[in-house]
């Protein structure tokens, strides 16, 4: 052994999953990995669709994923205490 650690990369979400929040790192058509973080909208054929944060709907092909799980959901703001 080389002491190099390796990551496994696994997709454990299914069409089951919409409605969660989810992260989701795919492989672009350059080769490089772009992640994406929201709520799992849709899941119809072979296209997911994620919403953002800021609302951005963002269409992911289902054979470019290379890793996706179901993350837990924003915590509400922090409230400042009264001063």
């Amino acid at each position: 052994m080389s002491g190099r650690f390796v990551a496994r990369l696994v997709v454990s979400i299914s069409s089951a999953d919409v409605g969660q929040r989810i992260s989701l790192r795919r492989r672009l058509p350059t080769g490089e990995y772009s992640d994406v973080i929201g709520v799992l909208e849709s899941w119809s054929g072979d296209t997911l669709t994620v919403r953002r944060r800021d609302g951005e709907l963002v269409e992911i092909p289902e054979n470019t994923m290379v890793a996706a799980k179901v993350v837990p959901r924003n915590p509400p703001p922090r409230r400042r205490p009264r001063t």
